[in-house]
């Protein structure tokens, strides 16, 4: 995904028709999780979750908009795959804005590439986004569940349901740190005993 300022992000996408998980930022990163059938989005960081009501602010694709314009431009190949091309107008159910642009399409319904101008207010956007390594397979149900051993976060709710991301990115790497240095730890209570195991068989 590209934004017009030059930012860009790199996403691993799972999706099922009801389903979606969303991994980015690498081991360090957050999980998204947004489950259609009961309605909620599951935010994973750490060892932690934030559950957040599924509305139009969070919905994932074209679940947060009506489309009002749809024309077909034509066939195409995009990453070896094809896709038919087309032009789409639409407004955001919340009325909160609206946006244009070109989608490339699998038979399946697949958004292989998206290239659309968006505007809130005065403020306008231009964003793109294209998939990679597409697989069509069966997925893992466990995927889209919160793991064991999670432990319910409720910041969400204080901060208006956004995650602040770099205070739970700070709170998953203390997390890491005291892991491996209790580890650590661990280890060097072993050393002494060593020692004294090798006095005692050798004398020395």
């Amino acid at each position: 995904m590209e934004t017009e300022g030059g930012m860009t992000m790199k996403s691993r996408i799972y999706h099922t028709v009801e389903k979606e998980r969303m991994e980015t930022g690498g081991s360090d990163g957050m999980v998204s999780i947004i489950r259609k059938d009961k309605k909620v989005v599951w935010q994973l960081m750490g060892n932690m979750y934030m559950e957040m009501p599924m509305d139009a602010s969070n919905a994932s694709g074209m679940d947060a908009f009506d489309i009002t314009e749809q024309v077909e431009v034509g066939p195409e190949t995009i990453n070896g795959l094809k896709t038919t091309k087309s032009k789409i107008v639409a407004v955001k159910k919340d009325g909160s804005g609206k946006f244009g642009g070109f989608f490339w399409t699998t038979k399946e319904g697949i958004t292989v590439k998206m290239d659309m101008l968006s505007k809130e207010g005065d403020k306008k956007m231009r964003m793109t986004s294209e998939l990679s390594n597409l697989k069509i397979e069966k997925q893992d149900p466990a995927l889209f569940e919160i793991p064991a051993g999670y432990t319910k976060n409720d910041m969400g709710a204080m901060m208006g349901g956004m995650p602040n991301m770099e205070e739970l990115k700070k709170n998953a790497r203390q997390q890491r740190q005291a892991r491996e240095s209790h580890a650590k730890e661990s280890l060097g209570e072993q050393v002494p005993d060593v020692n004294k195991m090798m006095k005692g068989l050798f004398g020395k």
